[in-house]
């Protein structure tokens, strides 16, 4: 399911599909937010911004505009 990555609920994957083109569109892609990357939401501060992701290993911190820039596929899983 396609969303934005502000969107997401706290301890859920997802899988970036694109960035919006933005001002910081290029700034985001060189903190590792690239098109096939997969992130984990990790948590949002008490007041709901700004949220932290994991990104490959490491804790990046977003404001909810710029993660409302990031589309990206949720990742669902299905237990039999």
């Amino acid at each position: 399911m396609s969303a934005k990555l502000s969107d997401i609920k706290n301890g859920n994957c997802a899988t970036v599909t694109s960035i919006e083109d933005s001002s910081i569109r290029l700034k985001l892609m060189e903190m590792g937010l690239l098109p096939g990357r997969e992130v984990t939401v990790l948590f949002r501060a008490p007041l709901g911004d700004p949220m932290a992701i994991d990104v490959d290993g490491y804790t990046l911190s977003l404001r909810l505009d710029e993660a409302s820039m990031i589309q990206v596929e949720e990742h669902t899983f299905a237990f039999a």
